[in-house]
């Protein structure tokens, strides 16, 4: 099952424990049908709640998807932040982007109906909704600049390469993903192992050996 919000503690109030469970509900439902699809009656029977209930937590429906779409991208990059910050310190550059790569996959595709939502209608969202997204966006973006910068300091990304376009490249197709996978084509797990091999040797340098045996 997908994650949602944290639950709430037990001094929350119910008004708070209710606007959760309308964002979680609208997030499920922006996952799936996306903004244009997205209708308040649809979050409302999610939420098991009357739809004029939700204005009484969200002006609009814009600013509850505008808060889905944020909470979306803010949470995905909480998730691979905490999981580069749990490796050894000596773990090496392309192991990282490894790890990048299966947090990334994992949040999207198993955790988080937000994460899904977010990247499935980031090209879809009014320009007046974006404004906290984007910001979360480009720290994202940083992170894995961060990434490949280092790895292509270290001689682990090949040289023919441009570093933020291979980034792009990269993040482009895990992206994409959300829009075709289904757990009957594999298992979560199978599509990070092959994601992390698709990744690794695309931006791998290619051994001497190799280099010359096509020469030949």
């Amino acid at each position: 099952m997908p994650a949602k919000l944290p639950a709430p503690e037990s001094s929350d109030t119910k008004a708070q424990r209710t606007r959760t469970r309308i964002l979680n509900a609208a997030a499920q439902v922006l996952s799936v049908k996306g903004y244009a699809g997205t209708r308040l009656t649809d979050i409302a029977d999610q939420a098991e709640l009357r739809a004029p209930a939700i204005y009484y937590y969200f002006k609009s429906r814009e600013d509850l998807i505008e808060e889905v779409m944020f909470c979306g991208i803010s949470d995905l990059r909480t998730y691979l932040q905490d999981a580069l910050d749990a490796l050894p310190p000596d773990t090496a550059p392309m192991d990282r982007i490894m790890t990048a790569v299966e947090s990334h996959l994992r949040h999207e595709l198993e955790l988080s109906d937000y994460a899904r939502a977010s990247i499935r209608n980031s090209g879809q969202i009014p320009g007046h909704l974006k404004t906290r997204q984007k910001k979360e966006e480009a720290a994202y973006d940083r992170i894995w600049r961060g990434l490949m910068k280092d790895a292509a300091a270290e001689g682990q990304i090949r040289a023919d390469l441009n570093p933020p376009l291979a980034q792009a490249l990269v993040l482009g197709a895990l992206n994409w993903t959300a829009e075709w996978w289904h757990p009957r084509r594999g298992s979560v797990e199978t599509m990070v192992s092959n994601a992390q091999v698709f990744v690794k040797h695309s931006l791998s340098p290619v051994p001497k050996k190799q280099r010359t045996t096509r020469r030949r």
